[in-house]
């Protein structure tokens, strides 16, 4: 081996040792501590530790405003600092000291992560797919399926959550959580409780919570009951946002409490006298009424007779002709229609529009018949 080459070897040794002598793993959003060594134009060097010194620009000094770097920091101070950028093509790290209370806050939530903790947040932001949330300083994110609701309303603003932390990526600034897993948790607790102190026909307070196509969601004391969509108004309902609105507050009436299964049925209708109990008396078959038509089907339509109350009126019963019940009827259009069919016990009212002329007739004959007969009688008194 040749003098030059027992050099390079040697020299290659060297740089290998000297290499391993820096033992660090400096990563993003990690806190390290430094000795402030030098102040520069727009910045100031720290020696961390790393193969050379580490920068600190000025900009990242403090979130208050100074006049000077030195009202900050000193040359020689010991500090902690934040490394905001890894190394660089020339080997130097970028440090901040202002995000030093944002890196403990991300160690913060990491522990809490670890630990599956229950934390609060405050929710400051409406985003497409969720709502902004604000914990520790630090922004996170709670997407629309881990909410409660489902789905972000304005009135969530301000509101303060309890949520658990599902994920935490302080390289990406990322942070998840989610409400409903820190419900669930909640719910196990208390469940027990809750539904100890309930019982059937119970008037109590609730807000609504989340609504679907089958109905909504009413929180009871930090326990869910559903409020089935037939359950919500003696009136034909579409879709519960129809009547109701998310973080509305609602008295409902407990129905049933399935202590296996852990649920509560409610009832929001029942609040009020049934409306099929009122018109027991107020209407009779052969009447002629008015109506407003709420609802047109294929084989017929559903008319608003009483605050509550539907008949069905159908396509056969529209004319003595087959018609459209979409081309016949409009929607919200008051009509003149004969009470067919009549028993409010099973909550059906059959009606009649092609039977009313005949009733007419009838109606006006046996007045004429009422008329003469009267007429006859003057006479015979004359």
């Amino acid at each position: 081996m040749t003098e030059a080459i027992k050099e390079k070897a040697s020299l290659s040794e060297f740089e290998k040792l000297l290499n391993e002598s820096y033992d660090y793993n400096f990563k993003i959003a990690d806190l390290v501590k430094g000795t402030v060594i030098k102040f520069e134009r727009n910045s100031v060097l720290i020696d961390i530790g790393s193969k050379t010194e580490a920068i600190l620009y000025f900009r990242e000094l403090s979130n208050v405003p100074f006049d000077k770097p030195e009202d900050i920091v000193t040359i020689g101070e010991k500090r902690e600092f934040y490394i905001l950028r890894e190394e660089d093509d020339e080997g130097q790290i970028t440090l901040s000291l202002k995000r030093v209370s944002l890196a403990k806050s991300w160690t913060q939530l990491n522990e809490y992560r670890s630990s599956d903790e229950t934390i609060t947040a405050k929710i400051v932001s409406l985003v497409k797919g969720g709502v902004i949330v604000e914990v520790l300083g630090l922004r996170g994110f709670v997407p629309a399926s881990q909410l409660r609701t489902g789905m972000p309303h304005d009135g969530l603003i301000g509101q303060e959550i309890p949520v658990k932390i599902l994920e935490t990526d302080p390289k990406r600034n990322k942070l998840i959580l989610s409400q409903r897993q820190a419900l669930a948790q909640r719910r196990q607790e208390i469940i027990a409780q809750v539904m100890s102190e309930l019982k059937v026909q119970q008037v109590v307070e609730g807000e609504v919570v989340r609504l679907a196509d089958f109905g909504a969601f009413i929180d009871i004391n930090g326990v869910d009951g559903l409020l089935p969509i037939s359950e919500i108004s003696w009136q034909r309902v579409k879709h519960p946002s129809d009547v109701l609105r998310l973080g509305q507050s609602v008295k409902v009436k407990v129905l049933k409490i399935d202590t296996e299964l852990n649920r509560i049925s409610l009832s929001l209708k029942r609040m009020e006298e049934n409306p099929w109990v009122k018109i027991e008396g107020q209407f009779t078959e052969g009447q002629i009424i008015k109506g407003k038509v709420n609802k047109i089907t294929n084989f017929g339509a559903f008319i608003d007779i009483f605050p509550g109350v539907e008949a069905l009126l159908p396509a056969a019963e529209m004319s003595n002709e087959p018609v459209n019940p979409y081309e016949k009827l409009t929607l919200g259009e008051e009509i003149t229609v004969l009470i067919k069919r009549f028993t409010p016990q099973e909550h059906r009212i059959g009606l009649s529009i092609k039977d009313l002329s005949k009733k007419i007739k009838e109606s006006t004959s046996s007045k004429n018949q009422e008329s003469a007969q009267d007429n006859e009688n003057n006479q015979e008194n004359i």
